[in-house]
C-alpha cells in the first residue's frame, strides 16, 4: 500500500512522468525524448531446472517529433486567369466598336479592350 501511494505521489509531482526535457530558452534548445521499452529474455534450462522468462522495463533515448509550425505558411494563388482575359478584351473591343461611332472610335476601341479583359479576368477566377 506504501509502495502504491509512492507511486501516485511521484506520478502527479512529475518525478517519474516526465518523458521530455526542454532546456532554457536561448541560442541552443536542446531537447530530450525517451519511452519506455518492453524487453523479455528467455533463460533455457535443463531437464532439472526448467527454463523461464525474464522480462523488465528499459527507458531509451529516441528522436524528438518535431513541432508543427504556422509561421511559414503561405497561400499560393494559382487562379490563372489568361483566358478569360483574351475573351473579354476581344468582346470589350468588339461591343466598343459596335456602339461607338466617328471621330469616338480611337479612345472607345482601347477602352473597351482594357475594361473587357479586367471584366474577364474577373470572371474567369482571378
Amino acid at each position: 500500500m506504501k509502495i502504491a501511494l509512492l507511486t501516485i505521489i511521484l506520478l502527479t509531482t512529475g518525478v517519474l512522468g516526465s518523458t521530455a526535457s526542454e532546456s532554457q530558452p536561448g541560442l541552443l534548445s536542446l531537447r530530450t525524448c525517451t519511452r519506455n521499452e518492453y524487453i523479455e529474455e528467455y533463460i533455457p534450462g535443463t531437464r532439472n531446472n526448467p527454463g523461464y522468462v525474464k522480462n523488465w522495463e528499459e527507458t531509451v533515448e529516441v528522436p524528438c517529433q518535431k513541432k508543427e509550425s504556422n509561421n511559414n505558411t503561405y497561400k499560393l494563388d494559382n487562379n490563372d486567369c489568361s483566358e478569360g482575359t483574351i475573351a473579354g478584351a476581344i468582346l470589350g473591343g468588339g461591343v466598343a466598336t459596335a456602339i461607338s461611332r466617328g471621330k469616338d472610335r480611337w479612345w472607345a476601341i482601347p477602352a473597351g479592350v482594357v475594361g473587357g479583359s479586367m471584366f474577364g479576368c474577373q470572371i474567369d477566377g482571378g
